[in-house]
């Protein structure tokens, strides 16, 4: 069980959130937030889900878990957690696996790769990180492809599908999102990791992936506690469900 979040910090992320024109009234537990996940899905009617950022494809199953029947992309760019991967979606016809980063160029570079694996990211990891959760330090790096979901478009048939995209990129999300303006045409929901402090070097934060969705005519309709300070009970992360309120 998690630290409950201390008030003076929930308060501070209440106002600030109020600040942008939002009211929270709770923060849903996991199981909550994937009810309204699957709602979400269900209601919009999404046929493809973008999992941007899968790791060992937890998400994935989840969401076939909960009921969602439609075609599945997930995108890993690590060895070995692309590897765990692949062998569960094999078994699985409308579930399709990319080895491949994503973001807002297409090159080859290099992913720092964590000792949890789900860490791992294209960016340096600030103290902060290590420090609220020792298991995520950086073991080693990699070579992996990096591209943008722009330029992948056409060979994944986006147009015309109703799209939910998943982003859980460890500090890369604006990145991707930059890399993917011409996609989220069609895309009718987003799920996002934001962090409330910083805990990649440059990474965008909470406010800065909340207002650039909305230019993108995306609002935000739920959020889930995801990573709290080992030592102290500070929530760090959160995940965002945004959806396009004409949808």
């Amino acid at each position: 069980m998690t630290a409950p979040l201390p008030a003076r910090l929930r308060g501070a992320i209440v106002r600030a959130v109020g600040r942008m024109g939002y009211e929270l009234s709770r923060i849903a537990p996991p199981t909550e937030a994937r009810r309204l996940r699957q709602t979400v899905l269900t209601r919009l009617e999404i046929g493809l889900i973008l999992d941007v950022g899968a790791n060992d494809g937890a998400f994935a199953r989840d969401v076939r878990t909960d009921g969602f029947a439609g075609r599945i992309i997930s995108f890993e760019p690590t060895d070995l957690a692309f590897e765990r991967l692949n062998s569960d979606s094999v078994r699985d016809p409308l579930w399709e696996c990319r080895r491949v980063a994503l973001g807002n160029d297409d090159r080859e570079t290099e992913i720092h790769v964590a000792a949890n694996s789900s860490s791992s990211s294209l960016l340096a990891m600030n103290a902060l990180h290590v420090l609220s959760a020792p298991e995520s330090a950086y073991v080693g790096t990699q070579a992996v492809r990096l591209a943008r979901l722009d330029s992948l478009r056409d060979d994944l048939r986006l147009a015309g599908e109703r799209v939910f995209l998943k982003v859980d990129v460890q500090g890369y999300e604006l990145e991707v999102l930059r890399g993917a303006v011409e996609s989220l045409a069609d895309v009718l929901a987003v799920e996002c990791e934001l962090s409330l402090a910083p805990l990649y070097e440059g990474q965008a934060l909470f406010a800065d992936l909340v207002e650039w969705l909305r230019a993108q005519g995306f609002v935000l309709v739920g959020l889930e506690p995801v990573h709290f300070d080992a030592r102290s009970g500070e929530l760090l992360q959160v995940n965002g469900l945004f959806a396009r309120p004409s949808a």
